[in-house]
């Protein structure tokens, strides 16, 4: 299969700077997104460093292991490097006073012919639309969730909870972090996105389902949901990464003549 890769950020209509980073490697199939926490600057210092660290050693070992890798390879690659990120942002802010207290959610995918290679670290998401059908494959780290889970909450109680942003587990704030990683299956026509909450908690899933099928085109797509996002209040910054897996094209069979087909 092919893959096709979009991403974007935008401020909001409530912030003055962006605490969202994405990153992508086309290349090796990876697509990074992380929304950040903190004072001051430090919750966009803390996502940056953990897009750009990601991107670049993990990037590199890709690119180096190759197809040869095996799913528990990249796993395990995919773990390692999570923690060295989660190690410089935790010491980063436990030696700089203005960065105190920082850190950010992560998606992390990497597609390869087995499936996708999909971790997360609190509340950011990850979405699969498959057939006209948007299903949520990642599960939110945060106060929230565990209340629904407890059955202290109901998802309509949910709507309108103050815990909405209490996260359970974040890069950088602790000196160990855990990411949990799924493999996913990717059939072609599938189409995924990874986002912020800034974007899923403006909008209702079937308003996210309903925008991705109406636009096909993926910069379309992405700019439409940003604005919908934006329109429904703009309460925080917005982050997504869309990606869509097609069929191959078959090549044109080649002629034996050296010099083309006579």
């Amino acid at each position: 299969m092919s893959l096709e890769f979009f991403s974007a950020t935008d401020v909001g209509r409530a912030r003055d700077n962006n605490e969202d980073s994405v990153a992508l490697d086309e290349d090796v199939g990876l697509a990074v997104l992380a929304d950040g926490m903190g004072g001051y600057n430090a919750g966009e210092v803390a996502s940056q460093m953990l897009t750009s660290f990601i991107r670049a050693e993990l990037g590199r070992w890709l690119k180096e292991s190759g197809a040869a890798a095996s799913p528990a390879d990249v796993r395990r690659a995919m773990d390692i490097c999570v923690d060295n990120a989660n190690r410089a942002i935790f010491n980063a802010a436990n030696t700089n006073p203005r960065y105190a207290g920082m850190g950010t959610t992560l998606v992390l995918g990497v597609f390869r012919a087995e499936g996708l290679l999909l971790g997360h670290v609190g509340d950011s998401r990850g979405y699969r639309l498959r057939a006209g059908q948007l299903t949520q494959i990642t599960r939110d780290h945060s106060l929230l969730q565990e209340q629904l889970d407890a059955g202290l909450l109901t998802p309509e109680e949910a709507v309108y909870s103050n815990n909405k942003n209490l996260v359970t587990r974040a890069v950088g704030v602790e000196d160990t972090v855990m990411l949990e990683l799924h493999l996913h299956e990717v059939l072609p026509g599938d189409q995924f996105l990874f986002c912020s909450d800034g974007l899923s908690d403006m909008l209702e899933d079937d308003a996210l389902r309903q925008l991705l099928i109406a636009r096909p085109a993926l910069p379309e797509a992405s700019h439409a949901l940003i604005e919908a996002a934006n329109e429904a209040g703009g309460r925080d910054n917005i982050a997504l990464i869309l990606v869509r897996a097609e069929n191959k094209p078959k090549a044109e069979p080649r002629s034996w003549w050296p010099f083309g087909r006579r």
